[in-house]
């Protein structure tokens, strides 16, 4: 019983999908980022976002369904998941920051499962590297 209000806690969580900020520089872990992901010309403002086959709300969907159900401990889990989508449309480079590692790991795994080919983001017509990143956040009731 746990485990499914664990997972409708992430399924209907409020995820906030909008780009807020100006440059790589201004993200909140971007201290943390820098070890682990290639950010050189990578933007988080773009004419036209990457858009995922048959918009965000299949997305979310589709996260929601391949993310590992885990146990816990703590009430309140705040997760922040980064991943790169190429000027290719292929996903790269995925990371996520948390207070709950096992969290953190098991919404990085789900993003790579998602092996699908996004429209890429475009700034004057052109593809750019474009870092994506949204907050998952889950409360125990």
């Amino acid at each position: 019983m746990k485990r499914i209000f664990i997972f409708l806690g992430i399924f209907f969580s409020s995820l906030i999908w909008a780009q807020e900020f100006n440059s790589v520089t201004e993200l909140p872990d971007y201290a943390i980022l820098k070890t682990k992901m290639k950010l050189d010309d990578v933007v988080t403002k773009a004419d036209t976002q990457a858009e995922f086959p048959g918009g965000m709300d299949v997305f979310k969907r589709k996260f929601a369904e391949s993310m590992d159900v885990i146990d816990v401990k703590s009430d309140k889990i705040d997760t922040r998941v980064y991943f790169i989508v190429e000027k290719t449309g292929y996903v790269r480079s995925v990371t996520a920051t948390g207070s709950d590692k096992k969290h953190s790991q098991a919404a990085e795994v789900a993003v790579r499962r998602l092996f699908v080919k996004w429209k890429p983001a475009l700034i004057n017509g052109e593809p750019v590297r474009f870092l994506y990143t949204f907050p998952l956040s889950l409360k125990k009731y």
